[in-house]
């Protein structure tokens, strides 16, 4: 999120086709689908809408002649949407959960000898070692090891493939850790198995939401709703139906990293320069923030009217990253500096939202975002000053949730601290220190508590030297 600067804006975009093409499949899976598709010695070159864009020819698997393919992905997962419905526990569930963890570990001998009787085919056997994974899963989550969840959720798949909790478990954490093209599997399963399920057809539409397939989300929230009535759903489905009502008319540009949309009436040459930018952008946060988001970024052009219609955010927002990053753009014909930095910023937000599992504060997102654009706290070092030494300078716990209901001064201000800080942080430690702090943030539930773990600092502490900071490094 971007405050709002004149930064012009174009209008948006138009028509995504369905006609044959070629697809370049890319090594890490992703398929774009392009006309006239040639290649040299170091690149892949290919026509879109947007333009004549190239890949580096390293990156590429292959080429396939005449084929469809395409898809896109955003990152909204508001709280709550995602979280795992109940498992209800099969009879004698306890005893086995008891024999599967204990002493504070995993019994994976116990778990071997399970899958051993399972191999039977009895009811019974292959009920208590899907339970048994269920168990393990829910010890590894709780410890903060997704990865490790995931995997016994998979295992206890193998032997129960039609258990609705376990598939919708599963499901949340792919969204969770932004797979939402691997979530769309035991969701789309889920629903063969209990096609009256509000929990799967919730789950399963910000699977496809975010996976840029609009309608189909569409139309997954409105069976939902039919279901039963849910206020985050009807939310979800009146934004989603706003999307796809400003974007019937829109053309689209693919890379490697990301999917692009804008109006037609929009230059060519702008939606190619913020592909290029954005691409440059993305290698450079890839190394700073030694993480790659895993799959492609949906990034929308917006007149500034339309901006506003779609996003509802207030007026002194300019950019936004809701898991699209939303740009107007209205008026321009390349890219200009600022835009560049509001380009920057609201990657930037991706990077560390996704680097974070989404548990980043906006403080800390806002301060990196503008740290990673360029800006400095040299303007407002003074006015910050004043503010510390009158003791009004606000707690960092006060700034951890949303900002959409402070009014532009309040949010200048709000910007300005954050920035202050890990301009603080980073001059004290480097961008390594960010990194522990969001390699932390990820697995642990308190931003207060990954701090002093990662930097053995308290909040009070990362304010007393942002101030020193301040004083030593602009005041005169």
């Amino acid at each position: 999120m971007s405050l709002r600067a004149p930064i012009g804006a174009c209008a948006l975009l138009v028509v995504a086709s369905c006609a044959a093409a070629d697809t370049i499949v890319l090594k890490n899976g992703r398929r774009i689908v392009a006309e006239n598709v040639t290649e040299d010695a170091a690149h892949v070159n290919y026509e879109t809408p947007a333009g004549e864009l190239s890949l580096p020819k390293e990156i590429v698997e292959r080429i396939d002649r005449g084929g469809f393919g395409g898809a896109s992905a955003a990152r909204a997962l508001p709280d709550g949407m995602v979280t795992p419905p109940r498992v209800e526990p099969a009879s004698g569930y306890e005893d086995v959960a008891s024999l599967a963890v204990h002493d504070r570990a995993i019994d994976l001998a116990y778990l071997e000898r399970l899958e051993s009787e399972a191999q039977t085919g009895s009811a019974i056997a292959l009920a208590r070692v899907a339970a048994a994974h269920h168990a393990a899963a829910q010890f590894l989550l709780a410890k903060g090891d997704v990865e490790g969840a995931m995997s016994h959720y998979r295992r206890a798949l193998i032997f129960a493939p039609d258990n609705l909790g376990l598939l919708l478990n599963l499901g949340v954490l792919d969204l969770r850790e932004n797979q939402f093209s691997a979530a769309v599997g035991p969701l789309e399963h889920a629903r063969r198995v209990a096609p009256d399920s509000v929990d799967t057809a919730k789950l399963l539409g910000w699977a496809y939401y975010n996976g840029n397939r609009i309608d189909q989300a569409i139309a997954e929230w409105k069976r939902a709703e039919r279901l039963r009535s849910d206020p985050q759903v009807e939310q979800a489905l009146a934004k989603a139906q706003r999307d796809q009502a400003a974007e019937e008319s829109y053309r689209e540009g693919e890379t490697a990293h990301f999917d692009l949309k804008y109006y037609g009436g929009a230059a060519p040459e702008l939606a190619r320069g913020v592909l290029h930018a954005l691409e440059e952008d993305f290698r450079d946060l890839e190394a700073q923030l030694d993480y790659t988001p895993p799959e492609p970024i949906s990034v929308i052009l917006y007149t500034n009217q339309a901006f506003g219609d779609i996003t509802r955010a207030p007026g002194w927002v300019s950019a936004l990253n809701d898991g699209r990053l939303r740009i107007p753009v209205q008026g321009l014909t390349e890219v200009t500096p600022e835009l560049a930095r509001v380009l920057r910023h609201e990657l930037t937000h991706t990077f560390v939202g996704e680097k974070s599992h989404g548990h980043a504060p906006v403080w800390l997102q806002e301060g990196i975002a503008q740290w990673m654009e360029g800006r400095r706290s040299n303007s407002m070092a003074g006015p910050l000053l004043q503010v510390a030494g009158q003791g009004m300078a606000p707690q960092l716990g006060t700034l951890e949730g949303s900002w959409m209901n402070l009014s532009g001064d309040e949010a200048a201000f709000a910007y300005a601290w954050a920035l202050a800080v890990v301009e603080a942080m980073i001059d004290a430690g480097g961008i390594g220190d960010i990194n522990r702090v969001l390699d932390r943030i990820a697995v642990t539930p308190s931003t207060a508590a990954a701090v002093r773990e990662a930097l053995h600092q308290s909040y009070d502490d990362l304010m007393q030297q942002t101030v020193a900071y301040l004083k030593r490094a602009y005041a005169r």
